[in-house]
């Protein structure tokens, strides 16, 4: 569907990157929700002028995941009405705007697609400059966005579709020490959801069964704490949780309420338990860096579980350096921390053309070998 622009435009002169403020639009569709933002930076401070996300829970609900060819109709048909209410919320105009950034990946290609065809309608129309940005930076720099942390910092990137640790040195510069091998942990709570019958997304439905139950009656595995390094891995871990739920019903031909809190509780502890064993061995690397102000960020969807966050707090108090966990609303996809990544990279000299790619595959570290493997379309991470 074309993007239908009901914005009002105006000659537009060149922003120079250097200057104090910043003002850039942003925009973000690679999974399920369709969003745009504001954001305006000076040398000290960054504010979210306006957000605005529209989910689509519903649309999916009764499929057990996300669909995508729905979720890309659903952006085709809400991304123009998103920016129109973002600049709206703000005050603003496309004339108030200095350049326009957008998710261009990683991400489900149709999505991610919609998104930047918007986008680039909006700079075609309003001769603003274009900035194509990585769905996974824009998680790994939102806490300079919310808390102004100084590089490099130690990130702990975890959502639905992704585990890493990184070390941000820059806002193109990320080192990866280690990640999941292969479900991230948000994939792993969705599939727990559904062998229990909780409902999608799964992450908070687990988390308030779990504080219903006793973490200590189901002892799980925690996947590769056995081994050196930082890596993961939770598909054992989701499939020891279908085994000990199976046994349950075959002895009690049904699964009580207690029985899937107490499921839920033994399956947050162990990803919890995994992600703060790796956290220390990743914190043991990132300060043989010897960095001014060591930090520990965490950000993506998962991060909003509170279980995980206070786990990765102690860890951090212990080790000795400082935490920062962004807001829960800026934890999950959004298009403020887009618009910040873009500023970032703005002030670096980043511009794309009208021939900017929408990519499915998008690696951080483009150094490192990748993840999950290589295809047609790239490393996956």
């Amino acid at each position: 569907m074309p993007f239908r622009c009901y914005l009002p435009v105006r000659q537009h002169a060149t922003a120079d990157p250097m200057r104090s403020s910043l003002t850039i639009l942003g925009l973000e569709s690679s999974c399920d929700d369709t969003a745009a933002a504001v954001v305006r930076s000076t040398d000290e401070t960054s504010d979210i002028l306006a957000s605005v996300v529209y989910g689509q829970s519903d649309l999916h609900a009764a499929f057990g995941g996300v669909v995508p060819e729905i979720a890309a109709r659903a952006h085709a048909e809400k991304l123009d009405t998103c920016v129109k209410q973002a600049l709206t919320n703000a005050n603003l105009t496309l004339s108030d705007i200095d350049a326009i950034a957008v998710t261009a990946g990683p991400g489900l290609i149709g999505g991610v697609l919609s998104g930047v065809m918007c986008a680039k309608g909006i700079a075609a129309a309003s001769g603003l400059p274009l900035i194509g940005v990585n769905h996974l930076a824009g998680h790994a720099l939102t806490p300079r966005l919310t808390d102004n942390i100084a590089y490099p910092y130690l990130m702990l990137l975890v959502s639905g579709g992704h585990c890493q640790f990184l070390i941000v040195r820059g806002c193109d510069d990320f080192s990866r020490l280690g990640g999941t091998i292969d479900d991230a942990p948000g994939e792993a709570f969705d599939k727990t959801a559904r062998l229990l019958g909780l409902p999608q997304p799964g992450g908070p439905g687990v988390e308030r069964e779990a504080e219903k139950g006793e973490a200590a009656r189901f002892r799980f595995p925690r996947p590769l704490l056995d081994r050196p390094g930082c890596d993961m891995s939770f598909s054992g871990l989701k499939t020891a949780v279908l085994r000990a739920r199976d046994a349950l019903i075959s002895e009690k031909n049904g699964l009580s309420r207690q029985d899937r809190a107490d499921l839920c509780a033994g399956f947050q502890e162990a990803v919890s338990d995994v992600l703060a064993e790796k956290t220390r061995r990743a914190l043991d690397i990132y300060m043989a860096e010897t960095p001014e102000t060591p930090t520990l960020a965490v950000a993506g969807g998962v991060a909003a579980n509170r279980t995980i966050r206070t786990k990765l707090e102690a860890v951090s108090y212990e080790t000795g350096v400082g935490f920062v966990a962004p807001p829960l609303s800026l934890c999950t996809d959004n298009a403020a921390m887009i618009a910040y990544a873009g500023i970032e990279l703005y002030r670096a000299g980043h511009r794309d053309g009208l021939d900017l790619a929408a990519r499915p595959r998008w690696p951080l570290d483009r150094s490192s070998p990748a993840m999950l493997g290589s295809g047609k379309k790239g490393a996956k991470a």
